[in-house]
């Protein structure tokens, strides 16, 4: 369709000037004095770019495209650079940030909105490794904790390696704590190249976590060799979990791509070994924030559907929205710790709403029951609803960076689920609002900080995620009893119809069954002239819109015959009241409050 064309479109672009660029990083770095773009392809050392690269940069492609002059272009202006500045710069892991700050966002702004890609801070990066190093050694038994080489990592999502390169620093402290120095370079290596696994869809992120990873590794004293490769695939990290079936056309589909070009099969079948072979332990990330309908929607659809099953029928919800990305993460992670390793952590940052909102309550319900403990730290900034601080500014969002986009608008969180070998009896929530300055800059600072408690687990609160609360694991701001009531959509449910909304202002509803029959009577008696009754029959006596209240009268006290019977009971004695406090009721038009013992209306449609 037309939006999967918009991703190859975007895709190629970005795999000629990313390449162009990984190239130019190569021939830079081996002091050689000028870049020729034609020869790109020899100097490439990223796995799949480099031949896709060598395939497409030439003549016959991209001359009827017209993209020959601005890969001059590219290519001169990389040849000008100052290299020793811009290394020196480079070096600093904070420059990825350019990556998504001006190149994504000026090539193809509606592509990198639609997938939802936003560069993650450092800060949250670091607390968000540190607390799954920690949790493997306090909640698994791991004493060394990401250093363990039992423990495989995945991030399903790793933009441009941030996730990959803070735990390979963190296997590393680990290790030379340990006083294993001599090792350190071997085994970090082969952590890159096999347990610590990224997995991203665009090209452009691709290169530079392939680029990142290395340069942890060369900084590290354990450069990747020749034929080497870190565990960063080029997929859709939403597809592939299952073998495919063996149907005839899919077998000859993978022989033809062999065939045609074996470095995408190569990059496929890794990728696939990740997902159905591998003991994953450990998925971290950022998942994407948006829905994109042009990534095989066909296999992606049904990821969700554990989430919605009664949500209607047991939870009187109609109207949802589970189709965002990060939702489907969740439940990919979610899927492969409980349902494949069988124990393990998730420990992703994401939209806030699963958290609360209604729609998400089987999604909490089944997440409390695959896993035994669940911390959630609320980050705030959720623009869509103007949030403030404490201090009454505004909350920003705390991807927001100074001279950079301001980040996503929804407020989010960290959520880290840990499910043990040995299965607790029953869930435990823990909730942390805290982390609520108002500018993002010190609201990353406080989440920080929090790792140096040295009683952790007080800077939360438990929650109590009851069927009551739809499971929510956001504490209650209000009396339990609250929880109780009926909730809207449950008295909107109940006949004779969803909801009285008569528009007479109140003259058609009565908490007491007499007031309104005698309002009735008066207002069907023929023999009652208007000005006689216009003090007993309320609304009905004011005109309204296109509601002329006399000739309505005149018309129906012709046509109908005022009948007891039609004054029925709505909701109270219904079975969803029943052990439940009595409603408070206010009549419409004044502030009188009282107990509802009947709640009757007049149907007229009868």
């Amino acid at each position: 369709g037309t939006k999967g064309e918009r991703l190859f479109r975007s895709t190629l672009g970005q795999t000629l000037f990313y390449g162009l660029f990984s190239a130019w990083v190569g021939v830079a770095q081996s002091g050689q004095a000028s870049f020729d773009w034609r020869a790109a392809g020899r100097s490439l050392h990223v796995p799949f770019i480099d031949t896709l690269f060598q395939r497409i940069a030439t003549p016959q492609y991209l001359k009827p495209l017209g993209l020959e002059e601005p890969l001059s272009w590219a290519a001169g202006a990389l040849n000008r650079v100052e290299r020793e500045g811009f290394f020196a710069r480079f070096q600093d892991a904070d420059a990825v940030r350019y990556f998504y700050e001006p190149f994504l966002a000026a090539f193809d702004p509606e592509l990198r909105k639609q997938l939802g890609v936003w560069y993650t801070p450092r800060e949250i990066v670091r607390y968000m490794v540190e607390r799954v190093d920690r949790v493997l050694r306090s909640e698994l038994n791991l004493p060394d904790g990401l250093a363990d080489p039992s423990v495989w990592i995945l991030d399903p999502c790793c933009g441009t390696g941030a996730y990959l390169v803070e735990v390979l620093d963190r296997i590393k402290r680990a290790l030379q704590e340990k006083g294993e120095d001599a090792l350190i370079a071997e085994d970090l290596k082969q952590a890159a190249m096999t347990r610590v696994a990224g997995f991203e869809i665009m090209p452009a992120p691709y290169v530079i976590a392939h680029w990142q990873v290395g340069h942890a590794l060369r900084a590290a004293e354990a450069p990747l060799g020749e034929n080497e490769r870190a565990a960063v695939y080029l997929t859709n990290a939403l597809t592939g979990w299952a073998a495919p079936k063996e149907r005839e056309d899919a077998r000859d589909k993978q022989r033809g791509l062999r065939y045609t070009y074996p470095p995408l099969a190569d990059e496929r079948d890794e990728a696939a070994r990740v997902k159905q072979e591998r003991p994953i332990l450990v998925v971290l990330g950022n998942p994407p924030y948006n829905a994109f309908a042009g990534t095989s929607p066909a296999e992606e659809s049904g990821l969700v559907e554990p989430y919605k099953e009664g949500l209607q029928r047991d939870w009187g919800i109609k109207k949802f929205n589970l189709d965002d990305l990060y939702v489907r993460f969740f439940r990919i992670a979610e899927r492969r710790i409980a349902e494949g390793t069988g124990c393990g952590i998730v420990c992703l940052v994401s939209n806030h709403s699963w958290v609360s909102d209604r729609s998400f309550v089987v999604m909490r319900r089944r997440l409390l029951a695959e896993f035994d403990r669940i911390w959630v730290d609320n980050l705030h900034g959720d623009r869509k609803v103007s949030e403030r601080g404490p201090d009454g500014q505004t909350s920003e969002t705390i991807f927001a960076i100074r001279g950079f986009s301001p980040g996503i608008q929804q407020g989010t969180a960290v959520s880290l689920l840990v499910r043990k070998v040995e299965r607790a009896s029953s869930p435990i929530a823990l909730y942390n609002d805290q982390v609520n300055a108002s500018r993002a800059e010190t609201r990353r600072a406080q989440l920080l900080s929090g790792l140096s408690c040295d009683l952790f687990d007080r800077q939360y609160v438990m929650v109590t995620p009851i069927p009551a609360n739809r499971f929510s694991l956001r504490p209650g701001a209000v009396p339990s009893a609250y929880s109780s009531w009926p909730a809207i959509p449950e008295l909107g449910a109940v006949p004779p119809l969803n909801g009285p909304m008569e528009k007479r202002g109140g003259a058609l509803m009565d908490d007491d069954r007499s007031a309104l029959e005698s309002r009735m009577r008066a207002y069907f008696d023929a023999k009652r002239q208007w000005d006689d009754v216009r003090a007993e029959i309320g609304g009905l006596a004011r005109d309204a819109g296109r509601f002329p209240a006399r000739a309505t009268r005149d018309r129906v006290i012709g046509r109908y015959v005022f009948d007891h019977i039609k004054i029925v009971r709505y909701l109270c004695g219904h079975s969803i009241c029943a052990g439940r406090t009595q409603l408070p009721f206010v009549q419409f038009g004044t502030s009188r409050g009282r107990s509802c013992s009947e709640f009757c209306l007049l149907r007229l449609d009868s």
